[in-house]
C-alpha cells in the first residue's frame, strides 16, 4: 500500500506537469546586429530591392523580399520603381548545419516490475529513489539561419543601414525560419550604430510567428528609443 500511495502521487504530479507545460509559450530567439548612419524621414522612405545579375529570376529571393517588404511597410517604407526610389535594399541569406554533443544523465533502476520504473531499465524517477546517474553523450544537429539587410542611397551609393539577424536551432528549413529573421532584423528600426540585441518572438498555435515581439540585450552604443511593440532590457 505504500507503493500504491507513491504511485498515485507520481501520477498526480505528472498530470500537474502536463497542465503547466500546456500553457508554456515557445519562443524563437534571434540575435540582431546593426550598423547605422540613418537620418531618413518618413516622407523619404521610398525604396526598391536591388539584386545581382545572376539573381534576377530567383524565386527564393523573391519570397524573402516579400517578407522583408511587409516588415519595412510597418516603418513607413513604400516600395516604388527603382528609378523613383531614394533607397536600394539588398538581401543576403544562408543556412549552416553543425553537430553538437551534450552529456545527458541516465538513471538505472534495479527494481523489477511492478515496482519503480514498471520494468524499464532507464527510469525517470531514478533521482527520487536515490540511484546514482550515469552520463551518456548524445549528438544532435543544429542549424544556424542568417539574414542580412543592407540599405543604401540610390543616388550616392552610400550605405546608411546594415543589419544582420541570426538564430540557431533544430529547424532545418531556412524558409520556415525567415519570417522570424525578417521581423527580428527590423524590430525597433532604426537601431543605433553598433547595437547588438536579442529579439524573442513567440510561436503561435499554428507554428507561425506571433505579432508579439520582446527584445532583450545590451547595446555597446546609445540606442534610440524602442518601438511601442518591443521591449528592450539593457
Amino acid at each position: 500500500m505504500k507503493i500504491d500511495r507513491w504511485t498515485r502521487r507520481a501520477t498526480l504530479l505528472l498530470a500537474g506537469l502536463a497542465v503547466l507545460l500546456s500553457g508554456c509559450t515557445t519562443y524563437v530567439t534571434t540575435q540582431v546586429t546593426a550598423f547605422s548612419d540613418w537620418s531618413g524621414s518618413d516622407a523619404t522612405r521610398t525604396y526598391a530591392f536591388t539584386r545581382a545579375a545572376n539573381q534576377q529570376s530567383n524565386l527564393e529571393l523573391s519570397t524573402y523580399e516579400r517578407l522583408v517588404a511587409n516588415e519595412l511597410a510597418t516603418h513607413s517604407f513604400r516600395q516604388v520603381d527603382s528609378a523613383q526610389a531614394r533607397y536600394l535594399v539588398g538581401l543576403s541569406y544562408g543556412i549552416r548545419s553543425d553537430m553538437v554533443t551534450v552529456s545527458e544523465p541516465v538513471y538505472y533502476n534495479p527494481w523489477p516490475a511492478p515496482y519503480w520504473g514498471w520494468g524499464r531499465p532507464f527510469d525517470p524517477w531514478g533521482p527520487w529513489g536515490g540511484f546514482p546517474a550515469t552520463y551518456v553523450n548524445q549528438s544532435y544537429p543544429i542549424f544556424t539561419h542568417l539574414l542580412g539587410i543592407r540599405i543604401t542611397e540610390r543616388a550616392t551609393g552610400k550605405e546608411v543601414y546594415n543589419v544582420t539577424a541570426r538564430n540557431s536551432g533544430g529547424e532545418s528549413s531556412l524558409v520556415r525560419a525567415m519570417p522570424y529573421l525578417a521581423r527580428s532584423a527590423l524590430a525597433d528600426f532604426p537601431l543605433g550604430n553598433g547595437v547588438v540585441h536579442t529579439v524573442k518572438i513567440p510561436v503561435d498555435r499554428n507554428g507561425g510567428a506571433s505579432n508579439e515581439i520582446a527584445a532583450t540585450g545590451a547595446a555597446p552604443a546609445a540606442a534610440p528609443a524602442p518601438a511601442s511593440g518591443a521591449k528592450i532590457v539593457q
